[in-house]
């Protein structure tokens, strides 16, 4: 495999480029004060951030645990052969198990 081509930039399209970012009205150079004076957005305005973010799921009054469980191969083998939702049957079939 070749390795990539570098492209270097000219000095005079480097100053091509600055100069017209310097030139839009719409992408002013920040200056130190402006700098000191930005916060992130989630702090300047929560609110906005929240209704991005949207509602999400509801909290469940009791989650599931995430842990790690060694089961035999042959276990998980039945239960994964039984499709999507695989695990929450587990789940189910340990509370039969113990009378929940």
């Amino acid at each position: 495999m070749k390795p990539k081509p570098k492209s270097k930039m000219s000095d005079l399209e480097d100053r091509r480029i600055t100069a017209a970012a310097k030139s839009d009205p719409d992408n002013l150079p920040l200056d130190d004060a402006m700098l000191s004076r930005m916060r992130p957005v989630a702090k300047a305005a929560p609110e906005l951030v929240a209704m991005a973010r949207g509602p999400g799921r509801p909290r469940l009054e009791n989650p599931k645990l995430a842990i790690k469980l060694r089961l035999s191969p042959d276990v998980v083998s039945y239960f994964r052969a039984t499709g999507k939702g695989w695990q929450t049957r587990i789940d189910e079939t340990l509370r039969k198990a113990v009378g929940l």
